[in-house]
């Protein structure tokens, strides 16, 4: 049993990049998901797959490296908030991630979207992640 789904999400994108695999197969849940079209969104992953398994389903990623160095296209996935001490902003007071080069995932009200959309719907929430 897993207690901190998204921190075990953001770990085995980390580990599959450190062993330069191509594919990774994380357990779906619709908080996950969303992760992963944001990260697809912003460019950090080449493409998804959901599939259903008949329990609880299966997100399929292939990440993305750059062609000629072989690094990955996601420096750093790090969780902000905890279930031990969740970080929650206003968009007044987000931290821009490597001056606004990074993104910061926000669960909001309105679902989960990057720093900049809660900004531009002026809606705070917990801060998940920053990826850059």
């Amino acid at each position: 049993m897993v207690t901190d789904p998204i921190a075990d999400f953001l770990t085995r994108v980390r580990n599959a990049q450190l062993a330069g695999h191509r594919l990774v197969e994380i357990p779906a849940s619709n908080l996950k998901k969303r992760i992963t079209e944001i990260l697809y969104e912003q460019g950090y992953i080449l493409k998804y797959k959901f599939e259903d398994d008949n329990k609880q389903g299966i997100i399929k990623i292939a990440l993305k490296y750059d062609p000629t160095t072989k690094q990955p296209a996601i420096r750093s996935l790090e969780r902000v908030s905890r279930p031990g001490l969740r970080q929650y902003s206003k968009p007044a007071d987000f931290k821009r991630v490597i001056n606004g080069l990074g993104v910061a995932i926000i669960s909001t009200s309105k679902g989960v979207m990057t720093d900049k959309q809660a900004k531009a719907d002026n809606v705070g929430g917990e801060v998940l992640c920053y990826i850059y």
